[in-house]
Order: C-alpha cells, then structure tokens, then sequence
C-alpha cells in the first residue's frame, strides 16, 4: 500500500456527522477513491495516532442519535445500513488488515473520530498486527436427514389409535436422536478446524430463514486462517465432510475479521 492520505477535514456541517467503517494501518487514496460510503456518500481518510480511520458523512437527521434509535428498529433501513457499511469494510479488508467498526459508530466530527483513535491506539495497533497476513473463514454444517438410523415401529395391541401414537414416539426418538448425531459431529468438525486456525469462534446456528437451508444449521463457525495456510485448511474441510457426512459442510469467505474484533465499549467522542 501507499503511504497514508494527509488529514482531510470534513466537509460536514453541524447537520453532518461521521460514520466510522474501519481503521487501518495505511489507506491507498486509490482504493479509497473507489469505494462508496454510508448514504452514498465518498469515504474519506482520517489519521491519527498513526493509524488511519476510513470514514463517509453521515447527514445527521438519519443518522444521528435520535433518528438511529428509531431507524435500527427498521429491518429494511437496518439491512441497507448493513450492507453499505459492510462494502466497506469489505473493500478495506481486499487491501490489507482492517479493524472494522461496529455498526453504526457515528461521531461529530473529525476530531472527535481521531480523538477515539487516540484513546484506541494500543488496542487498535495490537489487532491490526495479529490480524494481518490472515483472513476470516466461516464453515457451516446442516443436519443431513435420515442420517441416524430409522427407528422401527414397535409391535403391540391398542388400535389404530395406540399405533399411531407408538410411530409418533418412533419418529419423535429418530428425530431427537439424529440430532444428537448431527451435534456430535458438528462439536467434532469445529474442534478439528479450531485446532488448525489461528483463533476460531462458534457462532450460534442461523434460522432457516436466514441461511436458506431447508434443514437445520448445526455448525456456524469462523476461523481465522494464515492466507499461506488457506489450501490446508479447505483440504481439512473437506476430509471431515467425508468424515461426518451426518452434516453438509459449506466454506464460505473470505470474510472480514469481524468475530476476531474485541468489541470496544462506546466511545464517549461517539454522537
């Protein structure tokens, strides 16, 4: 990367704040140029302490403090929020090591973002290093039906109605049991990944809703991964898929590192 963008002052007026994306060691005004911030706005650099905070304008009436408290309540506007911020951090993270910013970290001005780097350096330097040179993984496992052996109807008397609840329990054991196997097995991939990432993290399982899968996600994990150890990592992948095929395994990324980023407490710069 280049060398670091000189300090730009914020165009902003007193309606106009700053949302933060990211931080980063250096930024590349030719990779910042490219890349559109929150409300459509520029990104733009401001360094302090050394580091580099990579921000767009925020108007304010949207995005200030009050309109975020009712605007975050909206999943529609929240999912726009969402994936603009996320570009960002994104595009940063192709370039080289980035700390990406909680969702919604909005300041005044530039001064008070620098001052919350200043407050950060020590934490914000020691995050960049550990993260640089690697990338986030995820690998997500779904239960695979008819894994666990189909349980058969026992025999007795009773009726029709004694028979049905005796396959109903019959189906309820196979399903509780298949799940066991299928948790078994997912304990079983993630502590076989952790083992060769440089940090992992278990994430609770997605709703069907959200991953889109039509069974049920046993397996939402994230790994942090050396970029010279990513083709040993996938071939493990794939052996515990041959391995455990109770579940389907799915590598995804790269991912910005955000499950490997320690959640700051609130600035008091922030708006």
């Amino acid at each position: 990367m280049s060398t670091r963008t000189d300090p730009t002052p914020a165009a902003a007026g007193l309606d106009t704040g700053v949302w933060l994306h990211g931080v980063v060691a250096e930024a590349d005004p030719a990779t910042l140029a490219g890349i559109t911030g929150i409300a459509g706005t520029p990104v733009r650099a401001v360094p302090a302490a050394g580091l580099v905070a990579v921000v767009s304008d925020a108007p304010l009436a949207e995005y200030g403090e009050a309109a975020l408290r009712r605007n975050l309540e909206d999943l529609a506007w929240l999912e726009r929020a969402a994936r603009s911020h996320h570009a960002v951090v994104d595009a940063l993270s192709r370039a080289g090591a980035v700390v990406p910013a909680r969702l919604a970290t909005v300041y005044r001005d530039d001064d008070r973002t620098a001052r919350a780097m200043v407050e950060r350096r020590d934490e914000l330097t020691g995050t960049l290093a550990r993260l640089t040179g690697r990338e986030e993984w995820g690998v997500k496992g779904y239960v695979v039906p008819g894994a666990a052996p189909r349980a058969e109807e026992p025999a007795g008397a009773g009726g029709a109605g004694a028979a049905y609840l005796r396959r109903r329990k019959a189906q309820l054991t196979a399903r509780e049991e298949g799940q066991r196997i299928a948790a078994d097995a997912a304990a079983a991939v993630h502590t076989a990944l952790a083992g060769y990432a440089v940090a992992a993290r278990r994430h609770a399982p997605q709703d069907r809703r959200l991953s889109g899968s039509p069974t049920a996600m046993a397996l939402n994990g994230a790994y942090l991964i050396d970029r010279d150890r990513l083709d040993g990592f996938s071939a493990l992948v794939g052996a515990l898929a041959d391995r455990h095929p109770e579940i389907r395994l799915e590598l995804t990324g790269p991912w910005p590192p955000y499950s490997f980023v320690a959640e700051p407490q609130p600035s008091r710069e922030a708006a």
